[in-house]
């Protein structure tokens, strides 16, 4: 199956308006700046490990640093059935919400971040 992949994205075909626009997006400082920011909590928060970042944790590690609140919990379980799931899947987004988490800023998962990872899980044709 295609779990072995773990951000899926459809990207659309860009409208000319957009590109001729003077609106600047995100600057690539900025970008390097949250995602170092991002792998320094990932360092502290597993020098006690052989981890070196999130996409690194096995079962244990998502056990204990993946800890959601109710209401993550309950969301989580919707995508579960809402996605087919396996496992490996189910890991793959918890991780991934960490890592999104971290490029917030965010200490805790929270339901925004969980909503973005299984975005990203493929969309299955039926």
């Amino acid at each position: 199956m295609l779990d072995r992949i773990d951000i899926h994205i459809e990207v659309p075909r860009v409208d000319y308006e957009k590109l001729s626009s003077d609106r600047m997006g995100e600057s690539s400082v900025s970008i390097r700046e949250r995602v170092q920011a991002a792998r320094e909590r990932q360092r502290i928060r597993f020098e006690e490990t052989d981890v070196v970042c999130n996409s690194d944790m096995r079962v244990a590690e998502v056990r204990q640093f993946c800890k959601l609140d109710e209401a993550g919990d309950s969301l989580v379980r919707a995508a579960m059935c809402q996605l087919n799931l396996s496992a490996r899947g189910y890991h793959r987004v918890l991780k991934l919400a960490r890592t999104i988490a971290d490029l917030a800023g965010s200490e805790d998962i929270q339901s925004v971040h969980l909503v973005e990872a299984s975005q990203y899980r493929p969309k299955l044709m039926l």
